[in-house]
């Protein structure tokens, strides 16, 4: 039988080896490799592979293509939305030309495959819930101190982003068939709180049946405390791959 599987963040960094993830800390260590290692051991050729962004540490898209071959040597098929250091996402056409057949992109579209429907977008920060408490908080070594410190927040700029995301999501909602027997999505920003506390995201994924919604983007999250599960019928599958130690976790085999 087939199954289902998600993993988040990769980051991977062959086409730009000096931005390895090593600079971290230990836990990345050779990140590739495990992610490699677990996949073999884990994914089967007919199984789908959902990847909700952060996938390539690439600036440009040829900078990201050893990524994307990497990923698509790896047995099954694999379904991908862009992240917020996706910088090498472009226009489909132009990653297509690129692209392993083995990979496909999710965009203001949906993907199907064997009765399965794959919506997604990347969404945006929001005010309406933090992660600050569940997050062991690391400063990270690529950021540029003074940027941080005189960077301000824009209340406005973010909610228009959101609801830009948002829009796209449902764009890509709206792309589903009605024939699809199972209905996921994926997104990288976390869609909802981690205790469940409903959200605009929530409302939207019912409203198009979804049952299950694939996303990354927190590291560093303390792994003892629990966070995210199901609300309402929709499984909220968080996979970061550091959360998950490089380790793909199954959505469900049908």
């Amino acid at each position: 039988m087939p199954a289902i599987w998600a993993i988040a963040d990769l980051h991977l960094s062959f086409g730009v080896p000096d931005k390895s993830m090593d600079v971290f800390g230990p836990q990345w260590a050779n990140s590739a490799e495990r992610i490699k290692a677990h996949w073999m051991q884990l994914i089967a050729p007919e199984d789908l592979v959902l990847i909700p962004g952060d996938i390539s540490w690439g600036m440009r898209l040829e900078e990201a293509r050893p990524d994307l071959e990497w990923i698509g040597q790896l047995p099954g098929t694999k379904v991908m939305i862009k992240g917020n250091h996706d910088y090498w996402w472009g226009s489909l056409s132009q990653i297509a030309k690129i692209c392993p057949p083995s990979i496909h992109l999710v965009q203001n579209n949906a993907f199907h495959w064997n009765g399965v429907g794959v919506a997604g977008a990347r969404l945006w920060d929001t005010p309406a819930f933090s992660f600050r408490d569940y997050i062991d908080y690391k400063v990270n070594p690529r950021e540029n101190p003074k940027t941080i410190s005189t960077e301000k927040y824009d209340p406005l700029e973010t909610q228009r982003i959101w609801d830009r995301e948002l829009s796209r999501l449902e764009n890509s909602l709206k792309c589903l068939n009605s024939t699809d027997k199972i209905r996921l999505a994926m997104v990288h920003y976390p869609p909802i709180s981690a205790d469940l506390q409903d959200s605009q995201v929530h409302q939207l994924l019912k409203k198009y049946q979804i049952t299950h919604c694939a996303f990354g983007h927190l590291h560093n999250v303390n792994p003892t405390k629990t966070l995210f599960g199901e609300k309402e019928g929709i499984q909220y599958l968080f996979t970061a791959c550091d959360y998950l130690e490089f380790k793909p976790i199954k959505v469900l085999t049908f």
